[in-house]
């Protein structure tokens, strides 16, 4: 998290950065939609191969701003400081400057002292309506990926809730006697759309692999209305628009592993 003493621009017009995010092919908010060019668009951006950095923060009067700049290393550079626990003054000059947009696409916890709470611009600031995150009391496609971003970080503790005995086998008859018909069908589904992959590749970012310990990968993979978390040496997770709140384990069986590594040889991975 950033400190709050952090300003980008001038005295007149400075904001207080709060955080920061990375919008790149192999690391977006996935909020913002199911593979790169998608979460590009829904800010109004071109979907730049080098990406950008996202900087949430409060101008002057405590306004939400969202400023989006090109210096992806310097955005990275400063995450990975503040994800160690250390100081960085994330400063970007405002010749990196791509757009700034009102309002915040993602929750942020905390607020600039010295100014007012953290509120929406005032209409006409900005373009188009301020940015705001997905509410939390319904189910819909972007509450599916952040479930699915949610086991990807905790993989271990979504893992050891989970005995052989209580998860379906890709590709065995245990699957179909171990979920009741929707999900069965649904799960399917995810199996084939993802094998697809294989063959014809999805857009940007819509596979994504990530590191794990001993040498393993965590997947992420995204379709129209599925999201799919598996840990190439172990099982998978699915997730469904039409299953809410659910999550749905796949065991390996004779089938899954080769399919996480046809996955993994094609994802998107950070450089």
């Amino acid at each position: 998290m950033a400190g709050t003493d952090d300003a980008v621009g001038t005295d007149d017009d400075a904001l207080y950065v709060l955080t920061a995010v990375l919008l790149t092919p192999a690391k977006f908010p996935s909020v913002l939609g199911d593979d790169y060019p998608e979460a590009c668009a829904a800010l109004g951006l071109a979907p730049l191969a080098a990406g950008y950095g996202l900087v949430l923060g409060q101008d002057g009067e405590g306004a939400r701003w969202t400023v989006v700049v090109d210096d992806v290393s310097l955005v990275a550079v400063a995450i990975a400081s503040w994800d160690c626990g250390m100081e960085y003054d994330l400063s970007p000059d405002e010749r990196t400057v791509v757009t700034a947009r009102p309002g915040w696409p993602l929750a942020v916890a905390v607020a600039a002292p010295g100014v007012p709470a953290p509120h929406d611009p005032e209409p006409g600031a900005g373009d188009g309506q301020p940015l705001a995150p997905p509410p939390s009391d319904i189910w819909g496609p972007a509450q599916r990926r952040q479930g699915a971003d949610e086991i990807a970080l905790q993989w271990a503790t979504w893992r050891e809730q989970l005995d052989e005995a209580d998860f379906a086998t890709e590709g065995s008859p245990k699957l179909s006697s171990s979920l009741d018909e929707a999900p069965l069908t649904g799960v399917r589904r995810v199996m084939a759309e993802a094998r697809s992959y294989i063959d014809s590749p999805p857009p940007l970012g819509r596979v994504r692999s990530s590191f794990a310990s001993g040498g393993s990968r965590i997947l992420r993979a995204d379709g129209p209305g599925w999201s799919l978390v598996a840990r190439t040496d172990d099982i998978a997770f699915v997730l469904l628009d039409e299953e809410p709140g659910e999550v749905l384990p796949v065991g390996r069986g004779p089938r899954l592993p080769a399919l996480l590594e046809a996955l993994d040889k094609m994802a998107v991975r950070p450089s």
